[in-house]
């Protein structure tokens, strides 16, 4: 059995599939390791943002459920929570204090969530994961699929390989002393992470950035239904994706579709034309 978090060796044909959605292989840059800092900047972007973030579309109040990172807890996901209750919904951060890693207990009363805020409201419930949390909202959303409208994850480690990931060592290292002595390996090998590994039945918005310093481009995308799945670059840091400017419009945006009516991202009017030149326009998948 392979070593969890030893260095993976990509397949051809992985590299071929990471190539065709965004030319990169391997761990993130140390460049971009090193600037992550600049989520200070996106930051203080948020007060000269307020025109692009009031031009989102409205929500119809149906139920949002935010689940933060890795070491977040729910104060990580303050700014997303108060912009899309301004917008319109019913948001719910999910509650059990800090992510300390994909733990069994916390899996399961995630489930649990999904299931009653879908019973309590009548309606189902979109899920944003950021990093960790959207393997959390991967894992609801195959449990619990017909509860759930749509999937949104900021950075999230949607492609992990079995044997490990690319990200950064000190990530890895951490994740070992906090969430398990064998690292994400161990949790990835998991009997209930299987379903990870599968295709989603329900709508999913991965949204991934190249110069992400903690999660690599080929790990934050998919592979999956072009009509129910997609891929969407943003401009930005890791740590500053839960207050990134486009990143709140862009989720606020994917969010206000009619439930059954999803449709991939398309670049419209104003916030779209700084989209394409912020990002050179969204990829395919």
């Amino acid at each position: 059995m392979p070593r969890p978090d030893k260095p993976v060796t990509i397949a051809p044909a992985a590299r071929a599939d990471a190539a065709r959605r965004h030319g990169h292989t391997g761990s993130p840059h140390p460049l971009f390791q090193a600037i992550e800092s600049r989520a200070l900047l996106e930051a203080a972007l948020l007060p000269w943002s307020l025109p692009l973030l009031a031009s989102a579309p409205r929500g119809d109040g149906h139920p949002v459920l935010l689940l933060p990172g890795f070491m977040g807890d729910e104060s990580s996901l303050f700014v997303l929570k108060a912009f899309l209750k301004q917008r319109g919904y019913e948001v719910e951060s999910w509650g059990f204090g800090r992510n300390v890693g994909f733990q069994n207990k916390h899996a399961t009363a995630l489930e649990q969530k999904i299931r009653y805020l879908h019973h309590s409201t009548g309606r189902r419930v979109s899920l944003v994961g950021w990093s960790l949390g959207g393997l959390f909202a991967l894992y609801g959303a195959h449990q619990a699929p017909e509860c759930v409208r749509q999937v949104i994850t900021l950075g999230s480690p949607v492609s992990v390989d079995p044997e490990g990931s690319q990200s950064p060592l000190l990530l890895k290292a951490l994740y070992r002393l906090i969430a398990h002595p064998m690292g994400t390996g161990a949790h990835a090998m998991q009997p209930r992470a299987k379903v990870l590994r599968e295709k989603l039945p329900v709508p999913m918005s991965c949204l991934y950035s190249l110069s992400d310093g903690v999660v690599p481009p080929q790990e934050a995308t998919i592979e999956g239904d072009p009509a129910l799945h997609e891929n969407i670059r943003i401009p930005g840091s890791h740590i500053g994706l839960g207050f990134n400017p486009m990143v709140l419009w862009l989720v606020a945006e994917r969010l206000s579709q009619a439930e059954g009516q999803w449709r991939p991202f398309e670049p419209q009017g104003a916030p779209g034309w700084l989209y394409r030149m912020l990002t050179h326009e969204a990829l395919p998948l």
